[in-house]
């Protein structure tokens, strides 16, 4: 039986070319970057050519990217950073109800630690309001974070008006990007973003290296105690195969990103119509349009979203119920729960992230299997009336 895989939230395939541009920097150039010695010179170049390169995706200066080990990493310096370096001025962070919980649980930890976190709500659809960070903003407000899209309902936030009215207040505002950079067009200026986090192994990249964008000017604290490695804001060796990887892949995310889009959006509306027109009392959760362009999160009334992740995989195919970082939680999704959604649909939701490499074959297949094993499971519901 062949694997069908829609989990590329969750990570994406390491990409052939990406593959063969690592591969020197763990064999043959594997010296320190650090050292002064000829060992060490062709990885510390190989590290400034990827800092251009992820730069170049998103419009910024090289000088202003920050290698890391993952999208989390970059949203905890990002968030405790900024607040321990603000600590004279305020003790208090805005984020949204969306956030992934990286943000959320470094904000709580830091609230644990006497500082204050106000939480904004959203519609519906996931969308955060411009108007209610604004109210949400205080006079010791030292931060705003608010991520780009969900990694769980696909909705891709207004971030340029979010920025206009934090930036009328002076604070710094970060977005998680770990969604869009890579997959969709994202430029720094654009968005009028001081801090945005991205990672590889969103867009055909290596798990384990990730990057943050701080503005020049926006002070942030290492939360690494060690050496002085990426201009003393991330102290460790770095992961120099893997920081190459992520230059690789940025570069070829660029040219080709207007055909991923073509080609993830095409799959991505021919599944969304196809599961609507099949199964009854199945609802999309996120807003249609303004969503990313291979993500299908739908709520399919009286059966539990673990039972049809079950089934599916018995059928070859790979989905998931939301966000990779919370599904072994066992919790209603908070970013459903944000939404508004009844609870028991928000535990009836099954998340299926498309990629390019996806077909529409594939998603025949999902199509055929999936309206029987519903069929199947709500018959031996206890709540499903037909």
């Amino acid at each position: 039986m062949a694997e069908i895989y829609m989990d590329n939230a969750a990570g994406t395939r390491l990409l052939d070319e990406v593959y063969e541009s690592m591969v020197p920097y763990m064999k043959t150039y594997y010296g320190n970057p650090s050292s002064i010695h000829s060992m060490g010179t062709e990885p510390r170049e190989a590290i400034n050519r990827a800092r251009g390169q992820v730069a170049s995706m998103i419009g910024a200066e090289a000088a202003d990217i920050y290698f890391t080990s993952c999208g989390s990493e970059s949203n905890n310096l990002a968030v405790k950073g900024t607040m321990l370096a603000s600590i004279k001025t305020g003790r208090h962070v805005v984020v949204s109800a969306v956030e992934h919980q990286s943000v959320l649980n470094a904000a709580r930890a830091m609230k644990r630690n006497g500082w204050d976190v106000t939480i904004v709500n959203t519609d519906n659809k996931g969308f955060v309001d411009p108007d209610a960070v604004n109210a949400a903003v205080r006079s010791d407000t030292v931060l705003v974070s608010v991520i780009h899209a969900s990694n769980e309902i696909g909705t891709v936030e207004p971030i340029r008006e979010i920025a206009k009215v934090v930036k009328s207040r002076n604070i710094p505002f970060h977005t998680d990007a770990v969604m869009t950079a890579g997959v969709i067009p994202v430029n720094v200026d654009d968005l009028g973003v001081d801090m945005l986090s991205l990672a590889a192994n969103s867009f055909g990249g290596p798990k384990g290296a990730a990057a943050l964008f701080i503005r020049k000017g926006v002070r942030v604290f290492s939360i690494f105690d060690g050496g002085i490695q990426e201009r003393g804001r991330r102290a460790g060796t770095e992961n120099v195969p893997a920081i190459v990887g992520l230059g690789k892949a940025a570069e070829m995310a660029v040219k080709d990103m207007d055909n991923r889009i073509k080609v993830t959006t095409a799959l991505r509306d021919k599944l969304m119509n196809g599961l609507e027109s099949k199964i009854p009392k199945l609802y999309i959760n996120g807003d249609r349009e303004k969503r990313l362009p291979g993500n299908v999160h739908a709520s399919i009334e009286a059966i539990e979203g673990e039972s049809i992740l079950y089934s599916l995989a018995r059928k070859g195919v790979m989905a998931a119920s939301g966000s990779s970082c919370a599904d072994k939680a066992l919790k209603t999704s908070h970013v459903l729960t944000a939404t508004g959604l009844d609870p028991a649909l928000a535990n009836a939701s099954i998340l299926f992230s498309l990629g390019f490499e996806n077909t529409g074959e594939e998603i025949d297949h999902v199509l055929e299997v999936l309206p029987p094993i519903v069929e199947r499971l709500r018959s031996m519901s206890p709540i499903w009336n037909g």
